[in-house]
């Protein structure tokens, strides 16, 4: 069975849904959870796949600040190295295009909280992930920072009016998301009941904001569970072609 890492930086944002989409394509997920105490590995070796999740720190904290993200870093600079499918959201895409040679810095236009749509570009065309997605795909939004530059080389897959880096694709296999695909209404209620500044940057308040987010849920499932299926795909071939090599 191929193996993915989890790497789980908050225990605000656990892989949810996407887990269990994950685990239904025929993946083992080994999750570590970063504020439990999991230990993270040295290097991906064992692993097919990388998945890191968001949370509430910055892809900007130094060492002192958010000790806990160092070895995401260096995961994910090792992902970038080898090409290793990897999906990375939110915080872990942020990681992703800091590693990666891209910038991160506060969202000039303040945070994006909420359901929202973001819209394929044209390089998702030819995106093996991206190509069957609707044209305006509806996704989950929670986050005060931005990515204001993408990786060297990185392809642009998405974007919406609030900030441009919305999804992308670094190499072949390794992927960023700024929004986030994995959650459920629950979650979403509890980071709305969190983020006191976040909601109050939104035009609606934080019960709209939930009511919103829940209806959308559905729609989610339906565009997204594929597009998590295709992605294990990629480690699945990994996976497979490491067993052929050895």
């Amino acid at each position: 069975m191929a193996r993915l890492l989890v790497v789980v930086p908050s225990e605000t944002d656990p892989p949810a849904r996407l887990g269990e989409w994950l685990r239904a394509a025929g993946l083992e997920l080994d999750e570590r959870r970063l504020g439990a105490g999991d230990e993270l590995p040295a290097t991906l070796e064992g692993s097919d796949g990388l998945l890191v999740l968001g949370g509430p720190q910055s892809a900007m904290d130094d060492e002192q600040t958010s000790p806990e993200l160092v070895g995401v870093r260096r995961l994910l600079a090792e992902a970038l190295r080898d090409d290793v499918p990897t999906l990375a959201v939110c915080l872990g895409a942020q990681l992703l295009a800091e590693v990666g040679g891209g910038r991160v810095r506060k969202g000039v236009d303040g945070p994006e909280v909420g359901a929202t749509l973001v819209a394929k570009r044209d390089a998702a065309d030819s995106d093996p992930l991206f190509r069957p997605l609707p044209m305006t795909p509806d996704v989950i939004q929670f986050h005060h920072d931005e990515i204001a530059e993408l990786p060297r080389g990185a392809t642009l897959l998405a974007a919406n009016p609030a900030y441009a880096h919305q999804a992308f694709r670094v190499g072949e296999h390794v992927y960023g998301l700024q929004f986030h695909i994995e959650t459920t209404p629950e979650i979403v209620a509890e980071w709305a009941e969190r983020d006191v500044v976040g909601v109050a940057a939104s035009p609606f308040d934080r019960e709209t904001i939930c009511a919103r987010a829940a209806a959308v849920h559905p729609d989610l499932e339906e565009v997204w569970a594929p597009f998590a299926d295709r992605f294990a795909d990629l480690v699945r071939s990994r996976a497979r072609a490491g067993a052929g090599a050895a």
